[in-house]
């Protein structure tokens, strides 16, 4: 699990085909390797992936067929900039929300503006999410937890910081640029709920229950 908080800006060094798959070479940057290992999890553009290897700049890591079909690094090459954040511990702080890394689709940039300092985007998000985004509901871009300014069909709005601008790959965005995109989870459990009238017991989750207590508008 993560938080969205970015850590450090990588970069891909060098990608290898190996058996079908590929494995990539990730220069972390400025993230702090000392406490990392074989095996951990770093998110990297919002993709959980798994050290298999360390070196004294980075680290090593094969992305399955799946993982690049599904999400953007089937279009990344050497010098693609990466945000990093490595994986939630028990002490760590929330400051975003909860994240998995396990990104459920790809949106598309599609228009960017100043704000006084800060940068207004819209992205659009394939049709199979959007109903998963909702107003200041929370989002996660390219591993960066986010809130949705403004929702309109399949597109959503938000406002950057400058802070967040100058921390992660948000500042090189522009109309065309191709984004991981993972709803929040709790919009993912309620539908699996509403699915479903009623248990064995005969307790009910409607519709109507929920918005009573406040998980719907």
């Amino acid at each position: 699990m993560f938080t969205g908080i970015i850590e450090a800006v990588g970069t891909i060094k060098a990608v290898q085909d190996i058996g079908g798959d590929k494995r990539f070479s990730i220069d972390t940057g400025k993230l702090d390797l000392s406490d990392v290992e074989l095996g951990d999890s770093i998110a990297s553009n919002g993709v959980c992936l798994t050290v298999v290897e360390l070196y004294d700049s980075g680290f090593l890591a094969d992305v399955s067929g799946e993982t690049i079909e599904l999400t953007g690094f089937k279009h990344y090459a050497a010098g693609q900039k990466l945000n990093l954040e490595k994986a939630l511990t028990p002490s760590s702080r929330l400051g975003g929300h909860l994240v998995s890394g396990h990104v459920d689709g790809i949106g598309t940039v599609k228009k960017r503006w100043q704000d006084a300092r800060s940068w207004r985007f819209i992205i659009e998000a394939p049709s199979d999410l959007a109903r998963y985004i909702a107003h200041k509901g929370s989002i996660t871009v390219d591993g960066i937890s986010l809130t949705v300014n403004k929702v309109e069909g399949n597109n959503f709005e938000l406002n950057i910081v400058p802070h967040t601008i100058q921390e992660t790959i948000m500042g090189d965005y522009q109309a065309g640029t191709l984004v991981n995109l993972e709803v929040d989870q709790i919009a993912r459990y309620l539908e699996r709920l509403l699915m479903f009238s009623s248990d064995s017991s005969g307790s009910a989750v409607t519709k109507e229950l929920l918005a009573k207590h406040g998980y719907l508008p």
